[in-house]
């Protein structure tokens, strides 16, 4: 019979662990989709190109010379680098939600292409979110496992 008691301690240890886990899991499926969403982010920024202002002009006159010059704008890209934001995390049901987000009113203009201002060609989009998205969903089962194994460990400690 002592190695019954044994028995019923452990069980009632093991119960006490999962509780705990299970107390926690909400914070948990937080953290992990902040952690996706910060890898997304991070992806996206990386990709998302910035424009080039003080870009050296060469052309021939009408008198055949070649002129060159870098103009000196002033100007500074980035803006719709910066642009990327992570939104709140949001439950609806049994699904995390969170959104990365760019207000910059041209974002959807360099993702997905546009005409140009004669409407004779076509600018190619540069899909960064597209891309970013497509290698995220490729190693978030890596990253998540790894994430559960971590909180299954401090749970049973």
């Amino acid at each position: 019979m002592a190695r019954m008691g044994s028995f019923s301690s452990d069980l009632k240890k093991l119960q006490k662990q999962l509780e705990k886990a299970a107390q926690e899991g909400d914070a948990f499926v937080k953290s992990c989709a902040k952690e996706l969403a910060a890898r997304l982010l991070r992806k996206v920024k990386k990709r998302t190109p910035v424009g080039e202002y003080d870009k050296p002009v060469s052309f021939k006159t009408k008198d055949g010379k070649e002129v060159s010059f870098t103009p000196k704008t002033g100007k500074k890209g980035g803006t719709l680098r910066r642009g990327w934001t992570v939104g709140e995390i949001q439950k609806e049901g049994d699904t995390y939600m969170v959104e990365v987000i760019n207000p910059t009113e041209y974002a959807s203009y360099v993702e997905f292409g546009h005409r140009t201002a004669n409407h004779k060609g076509w600018v190619k989009g540069q899909f960064m979110m597209t891309i970013s998205e497509q290698e995220l969903q490729s190693i978030a089962p890596q990253v998540l496992e790894a994430k559960v194994t971590k909180f299954l460990r401090e749970c049973m400690k």
